[in-house]
C-alpha cells in the first residue's frame, strides 16, 4: 500500500545566487522519517528561481555556479521585451527555463538518498526574489 504526504514549504528570502537549502527543506518535513521507501518530489512555485542538486561542501561551487549563470544569461540585453519588472526579471525566467523548477529524490528508511557530496539548491535569479514556496509530495511505503 502506498502512503502520500503533501505540504507547502516556505523558504526564507535569499539574495541572488546559489543557496544550499537541504537543511531548510528537511527541517520543515518531519514526515519524511515515516517513509521506509519512496520518493520526494519538490515543485518550486515560481518562474524566476530554480531547483537543482549539486556539490554541497565547497562554497566556491556556489559562487562559480552563480558567476557562470550570470555570464551566460546577462541582464540588459537589447532584445529583451519583458522589462517592466526590472532588468533581472527576463534573465531570471530564462535561467529557470534552463535549470528547471522541480526535483525528484529517492527516499529510504526516512532519509533522502542523496550522494555523499550532493545537496539541494535554490538558485535565486532575482536580486530581491522574496520568500519562495515549494510544494513537497512524498509517496511511498511507511
Amino acid at each position: 500500500m502506498s502512503d502520500w504526504h503533501q505540504a507547502l514549504i516556505q523558504l526564507t528570502p535569499k539574495p541572488r545566487g546559489a543557496h544550499l537549502i537541504t537543511s531548510e527543506v528537511l527541517s520543515q518535513l518531519p514526515e519524511l522519517e515515516n517513509f521506509k521507501v519512496g520518493q520526494l518530489h519538490l515543485f518550486l512555485q515560481h518562474t524566476s528561481a530554480s531547483l537543482t542538486i549539486n556539490e554541497n561542501i565547497d562554497p566556491t561551487v556556489r559562487s562559480d555556479l552563480s558567476a557562470f549563470i550570470n555570464k551566460y544569461v546577462p541582464e540588459n540585453e537589447p532584445y529583451f521585451q519583458h522589462t517592466l519588472e526590472g532588468a533581472d526579471d527576463m534573465p531570471a525566467h530564462i535561467k529557470t527555463a534552463l535549470f528547471g523548477f522541480d526535483l525528484t529524490i529517492p527516499v529510504c528508511q526516512g532519509k533522502l538518498l542523496l550522494g555523499t557530496w550532493q545537496g539541494i539548491y535554490l538558485l535565486e535569479h532575482r536580486n530581491h526574489g522574496g520568500g519562495r514556496n515549494i510544494v513537497v509530495t512524498l509517496q511511498g511505503s511507511a
